[in-house]
């Protein structure tokens, strides 16, 4: 037998062999055998057979949106945290030196999926996702570091994990999967066999066995922000106004619980409501400090580098509180531009949303997009006396390895999806 005979015959077998076993399930995963996923939220009116899904570039304005924020964010980062840097830890670089190596790891984890990574790719990688979530948060209630009132992180040498982090990426991607998998059984009216079963039960319980878990940390902040997630993923997905009404009221209980069994978060709360009566050199320290920050920003800011309150007076700035110091040395201009930024990024993460290759790919957009504009309302909110203060972080801008990892990784999931569309042949 030739050289070139022995060749075909060999790569005869492995052709039959990716075709006879690998090939039907990577088949599978393309959407070639399953409908469920065809059809995206805002649907091409076409018929199927005259639609094409096709490979793109990614989408180039959410990008320059996200770089436009991230690098406005790093500048923050060490204005804000300079002298606390000095002051602490011996050098004044030392925090925006660890900003941006998280920032250099989250856009190195990213770029290959964003690459490489198709739409079926992401389900398999929800399921994972949110398995892996729930041991995460177990583990936190055994071997979990408690500050700030309650216990969140688990320290692996000298890194901190947040496992609740990942949880709001897991709810969102998960719920995205049961409500696409399911979409034509939640169409149904059956109670059991239909939309209560498919459209209700199976989400609340992917919530619940989330939110129980993060409840038990005490974490207030994290169970208002998944709960969020969660209703908007819900509602987006089909389920009935009737029965949203009804997991709202029970996300109120729950919230009203962790605030009883919690005296730490109670404090907060009473220190919200009744601000002039709070100590002003004890709980309500940083609420004021925050807000005489924002207040002495006035129109064009005090100038980049000039904060006053940094120096000792607003508690961990470039934490939490950051954007009072954005208000302080940028102004209501500054914090203009900045919310801008946020909304645009909104606009577009909805946009690309609207155009995903199928409902799955659809609700992971709406559901990402919307975690980054919700904890940029909440955190505003907070600093500004708005709501109490429940430690939510203020997205690319805050000092913290886990959370800006995972915000940059799920803006290279959108980055992914929006490389692919239905379009007409």
């Amino acid at each position: 037998m030739s050289e070139k005979q022995k060749n075909d015959k060999k790569s005869g077998f492995f052709l039959k062999y990716k075709r006879g076993i690998i090939g039907d399930a990577y088949e599978r995963s393309l959407e070639k055998d399953d409908p469920i996923y065809k059809e995206p939220i805002h649907a091409l009116e076409l018929p199927p057979e005259e639609k094409k899904l096709i490979r793109g570039g990614i989408d180039v304005y959410f990008l320059i949106i996200v770089l436009a924020i991230s690098l406005i964010g790093v500048v923050m980062a060490y204005s804000a945290s300079s002298f606390d840097g000095q002051k602490y830890m011996g050098d004044s670089l030392y925090y925006v030196k660890r900003h941006i190596i998280f920032l250099i790891i989250g856009i190195g984890f990213a770029a290959p999926f964003v690459i490489l990574a198709r739409p079926w790719f992401w389900r398999l990688f929800a399921i994972i996702a949110y398995a892996a979530s729930i041991p995460l948060l177990l583990a936190v209630l055994v071997i979990g570091s408690t500050g700030g009132g309650a216990q969140r992180w688990i320290a692996i040498g000298p890194l901190t994990i947040q496992p609740s982090e990942l949880a709001k990426m897991a709810v969102v991607m998960f719920l995205a999967l049961i409500m696409s998998k399911y979409e034509k059984k939640i169409e149904l009216s059956q109670r059991f066999k239909g939309h209560f079963r498919y459209g209700v039960l199976y989400p609340v319980l992917v919530i619940a066995s989330i939110c129980g878990l993060v409840m038990l940390e005490k974490h207030l902040s994290g169970l208002i922000i998944i709960g969020l997630l969660g209703l908007t993923i819900m509602f987006i997905g089909g389920t009935q106004k009737k029965w949203m009404f009804l997991i709202i009221g029970a996300g109120l209980v729950a919230v009203l619980l962790v605030l009883l069994v919690s005296d730490y978060a109670m404090e907060r709360v009473n220190t919200w409501l009744f601000l002039e009566k709070a100590d002003p050199r004890g709980s309500a320290w940083q609420t004021w400090q925050g807000l005489y920050a924002i207040g002495s920003g006035g129109f064009f800011g005090v100038g980049l580098g000039n904060s006053r309150q940094k120096y000792g007076y607003v508690s961990e700035p470039q934490n939490d509180f950051i954007f009072t110091i954005v208000c302080e040395e940028l102004g209501f201009f500054g914090a203009l531009i900045v919310i801008a930024l946020f909304l645009l990024l909104l606009w577009r993460g909805y946009k690309i949303a609207a155009s995903a290759p199928d409902k799955f790919c659809s609700l992971v957009v709406y559901g990402l997009t919307t975690k980054i504009a919700l904890q940029t309302i909440l955190n505003i909110a907070v600093v500004t006396n708005s709501m109490p203060n429940t430690g939510i972080a203020f997205p690319f801008f805050s000092s913290g390895g886990t959370a800006l990892i995972l915000q940059i990784f799920e803006m290279g999931i959108i980055l992914s999806i929006s490389r692919f569309s239905y379009v007409k042949k």
